[in-house]
């Protein structure tokens, strides 16, 4: 199976801490793979430092093969943590937007999507519900024909309604050779789509498998196995 993002000995620190800490990892094509550790785990850090966002203090990273940079983020669809658009543009504007910087946006993905969700397109962002606005902001990022979607918190902040149908768009829109990686502390809320985990503590991963494997091996959810295996680490 092909590697779509391969991490060695990534390390990120500010002033005396670190973020990540030597951090190993490979991510295969066409899986659901969840980031999961409870807050300051290091998980927005790792994201966006895929994301070319960030640069680590040492350490590589690549995405499809190609060293994260200008060249690598074509290959990339990050949803952030938080809105990066300017709350008064209209929904319209933002999937101009889109098009304007991506070349591999598919519009026409986008629109199906909102009128799915019955979103008028000359809606105001700041209008929008918290709910709607995360599901414009995921409608955005999975339009795109990337081969690695980062999904960061995508359904922190929504009621369950939300996040039911945000877990519906990522499984229904990703394309079968690419890889989804969502990183979240809600566990329950997203072990059933998911196909492998990486447990992050610290900067570092501390477990990681299949879903499946590890739900029948343990005899557990995966919550309740996150749940087990932090509740003995200090800070958790």
């Amino acid at each position: 199976m092909s590697c779509v993002l391969k991490a060695e000995g990534l390390t990120k620190r500010y002033h005396n801490a670190a973020a990540l800490d030597g951090l190993d990892l490979q991510l295969p094509a066409g899986k659901i793979i969840g980031l999961l550790g409870p807050n300051g785990s290091g998980k927005t850090t790792f994201m966006k430092i895929a994301a070319g966002l960030l640069t680590p203090t040492t350490g590589q990273i690549t995405v499809c093969g190609q060293t994260v940079g200008p060249k690598s983020k074509a290959l990339v669809s990050y949803l952030p943590d938080r809105n990066c658009f300017s709350k008064r543009m209209k929904v319209a504007q933002m999937l101009d937007c889109y098009q304007d910087f991506f070349s591999d946006f598919d519009r026409a993905r986008a629109e199906d999507m909102l009128s799915a969700l019955a979103i008028d397109r000359d809606a105001r962002f700041q209008t929008l519900s918290k709910g709607t606005q995360e599901k414009v902001q995921l409608v955005l990022t999975m339009s795109r024909r990337a081969r690695l979607y980062l999904l960061d918190e995508p359904i922190g902040g929504v009621d369950p309604a939300a996040r039911d149908y945000i877990l519906h768009t990522i499984i229904n829109n990703y394309d079968p050779d690419a890889t989804v990686l969502i990183s979240t502390h809600l566990i329950s809320d997203v072990e059933r789509v998911l196909d492998e985990f990486l447990f992050l503590y610290q900067g570092k991963v501390i477990r990681q498998g299949e879903a499946d494997a590890a739900r029948e091996e343990s005899g557990k959810s995966l919550d309740e196995l996150f749940r087990e295996v932090f509740k003995c680490l200090p800070n958790c």
